[in-house]
């Protein structure tokens, strides 16, 4: 399959770091940032966008329509399923680490020490049931 990244997009592109724009995203605690490099995470099609957070910072449990892939890019993302905070059943992903996340599962509710995370889907919508 021979799809462009993004619409109109046939070429050859790089974004380099200190080009990406990190905002606030009203979803996420306030130190939290989040930058779209890739895509548009609301319209059908592949996207990928990253995280950075300081340590300590906590989500609370959710879940996402869409399959989800996360590379740990620098720091360690501890990351824990269910429908109920727990910190003691989160997991700690060092750098280089890979989670893939079925649509509709029950959390993940990361905090810790998380600097970088890049997170890939393919933008298939509806997810499956």
């Amino acid at each position: 399959m021979n799809r462009p990244l993004q619409p109109g997009q046939a070429v050859f592109r790089s974004i380099l770091p200190e080009e990406i724009d990190w905002q606030p995203f009203p979803a996420f605690p306030p130190a939290v940032r989040l930058a779209v490099l890739v895509g548009n995470p609301a319209e059908p099609g592949p996207y990928v966008i990253r995280v950075k957070a300081p340590g300590g910072t906590k989500l609370m449990p959710h879940q996402h329509p869409e399959d989800r892939i996360y590379t740990v890019m620098s720091g360690v993302f501890y990351i824990g399923l269910g429908a109920r905070f727990d910190g003691d059943q989160v997991k700690a992903y060092p750098p280089g680490s890979v989670i893939v996340l079925p649509a509709r599962q029950h959390g993940p509710f990361p905090l810790g020490q998380i600097r970088r995370v890049r997170h890939a889907s393919d933008g298939d919508r509806p997810a499956r049931p």
